[in-house]
């Protein structure tokens, strides 16, 4: 599953790991690939990420497997890492003249199934990618990586300006590059209930993309912001939180959904 939207700051990274978290910790083998060079999520997850540790930058690149590079979350021990680093910033333009350079996440990762299943590991339930806030051949390699796309979407008054062009994005990459690819999920983030504009922006949403978006809501909340700050995701800062709640109940909606 890949979490996109080219909008900044609607809660990607905080979506992929409370999500993956919250997985995680029901028991389900859930790897978290980290593909923005800032590297957010490998920081909320507790995994090292300086410019000396091998990271997806060199699978990519480098073509180093995916298992050489993979770490374990501190926190939960079915929640398997593949960290960004700062060089992740230059792949875009170095990706550019490579063989294939659209599939070779998607190639990685096959790569890495099969190591797992060699080497008596357990099959992976859930892959979520984090992508950066753009549309460069980082995000591409994702689309074509995944099968489907998770869009958190900031309940606010631009909320769905850009989503049309991330979804014809979307539409070029199933005709192009991956025909197995859906919107599935969509998520809204940042929801103050306070306010009728959050409300509004809710009932749009939906009512454009009734069966892709969540029951559940993701509010507005400091125990959120926190967290990263201590390595963390919410769910394992503050557990009874309302943030930590919201992504519980997101995370079993998405389960549900894998089971139908």
């Amino acid at each position: 599953m890949t979490v996109s939207n080219q909008k900044g700051g609607v809660g990607k990274t905080t979506t992929t790991v409370n999500i993956a978290a919250a997985l995680g910790l029901a028991g389900l083998n859930v790897l978290v690939i980290d593909i923005d060079p800032q590297g957010n999520a490998s920081t909320a997850l507790g995994i090292e990420h300086h410019a000396d540790v091998d990271s997806i930058y060199d699978v990519l690149i480098n073509d180093l497997p995916l298992a050489d590079v993979v770490a374990i979350c501190p926190d939960i021990d079915r929640l398997t890492v593949a960290p960004a680093t700062i060089h992740l910033a230059g792949a875009e333009i170095e990706l550019v003249s490579l063989v294939a350079r659209e599939q070779r996440l998607r190639r990685a990762l096959e790569k890495y199934a099969v190591y797992r299943d060699e080497n008596g590991l357990e099959r992976l339930d859930y892959v979520f990618i984090d992508c950066p806030p753009s549309l460069g051949l980082l995000t591409v390699n994702a689309f074509v990586a995944a099968r489907e796309v998770l869009i958190p979407i900031q309940c606010e008054y631009y909320a769905l300006e850009g989503l049309s062009q991330l979804l014809k994005n979307i539409e070029m990459i199933q005709k192009h590059l991956n025909s197995d690819l859906t919107v599935s999920t969509i998520l809204l983030t940042m929801y103050d209930g306070r306010t009728n504009l959050a409300a509004q922006v809710a009932s749009e949403v939906r009512e454009h993309f009734p069966d892709q978006v969540l029951q559940a809501l993701i509010p507005r909340s400091v125990r959120i912001s926190e967290a990263p700050s201590y390595q963390q995701t919410v769910i394992t800062y503050d557990s009874s939180s309302t943030g930590a709640l919201s992504y519980l109940e997101a995370a079993a909606e998405i389960a549900e959904r894998g089971v139908r």
